[in-house]
């Protein structure tokens, strides 16, 4: 039977403007990192992308390297666009990325005009699309200029293969260098893509947040349930199948006793405040308006469900974050690199 989406979702998501531009997104995004390869039945990467549609989720974020392989994840969900999302095209956010290895030699990695523009056609491809919403640098490429990086931007968006502009894991100092560059080229910086949650703090301590709000651009948080490690998963250890099990992305030794003991008490605050664990560390990036959609990871629709519960209660008092400041151990989980720039 061909998928008809839930007629009340708008209703049950909160949309946020982006900066100062006129683009509103979800308060939770969906993230296609993980679980969207060969590695996964694509029955059930159907089942997420509906689910998260269903529940005003519009918003899918990819990069050329997502898989495994590589390039597989923006394979599928262009199924799913031929598919279940026939027909929504326009109500829909889609974003990709490229500054990772992606290809074999010279010119399949880093921030080069020649590498953004190929990866940018070659992920068009793989989705069947004419345009994607945004498009990323992934990463700052030191050995490459600014000023070219920015101009193949500048290009991508001129040349209608892009709508905006973003930015991911740029340091405070190279985003707003970035930023003036793209002003001056009359193609604004939309949003910027940083690793952030409760346990990996570096865009506070870099100043990056307060630089996105001074610059008028938009942000979308990764990781902010640490790649799992805040949710009720790991609140007794290491299950088997869990992603620190798989020897993908999370490294099983940064999950450390402390760190769990963090894990569990952060769990007992959320019990209080009448959430799960997941939705209280959503909501904790989500707070004071300074992260404008959380980017999360699903390997089943129940925990998108869960996420998109989150923004029940995005309030914290005083004495709420002072306690989750309190018991958070970040030095004891070094998740992401803190910044590619750095």
């Amino acid at each position: 039977m061909p998928y008809t989406p839930a007629a009340d979702r708008y209703s049950k998501m909160i949309y946020r403007r982006c900066g100062n531009s006129g683009l509103k997104l979800p308060a939770i995004s969906l993230g296609l990192w993980h679980n969207f390869g060969h590695d996964t039945p694509h029955r059930l990467k159907g089942e997420i992308c509906r689910t998260a549609f269903d529940h005003g989720i519009t918003h899918f974020d990819l990069a050329n390297n997502y898989g495994p392989p590589p390039g597989s994840a923006e394979e599928a969900f262009g199924e799913i666009l031929k598919t279940d999302f026939a027909g929504h095209r326009d109500e829909l956010i889609i974003s990709s990325k490229a500054g990772y290895l992606m290809w074999e030699g010279p010119y399949g990695e880093w921030g080069s005009r020649k590498y953004l523009i190929a990866s940018c056609d070659q992920s068009l491809k793989r989705m069947g699309l004419d345009y994607v919403d945004i498009f990323y640098s992934h990463r700052f490429d030191p050995d490459t200029p600014l000023e070219e990086t920015m101009l193949a931007l500048d290009h991508i968006v001129r040349s209608g293969r892009a709508l905006y502009i973003g930015l991911s894991s740029y340091n405070s100092q190279r985003t707003r260098e970035a930023v003036a560059i793209l002003k001056e080229l009359g193609t604004p910086c939309l949003i910027h893509q940083p690793s952030y949650n409760i346990l990996n703090r570096w865009v506070e301590k870099d100043g990056l947040k307060e630089t996105l709000k001074e610059l008028g651009v938009g942000s979308i948080a990764f990781t902010p349930l640490a790649q799992g490690i805040l949710t009720k998963k790991y609140l007794n250890g290491l299950p088997e199948g869990s992603r620190a099990t798989q020897g993908k992305s999370l490294n099983p030794a940064t999950i450390t006793p402390r760190a769990l003991q963090s894990v569990r008490d952060l769990n007992a605050i959320a019990e209080r405040r009448g959430q799960t664990l997941a939705q209280m560390a959503l909501a904790w990036v989500l707070r004071d308006g300074g992260i404008t959609t959380a980017l999360i990871g699903a390997s089943k629709p129940e925990q998108v469900i869960d996420c998109a519960g989150a923004i029940g209660n995005l309030d914290f008092t005083a004495e709420e974050l002072a306690e989750i400041d309190r018991v958070s151990s970040e030095e004891d989980v070094n998740l992401w690199a803190r910044s590619s720039a750095e």
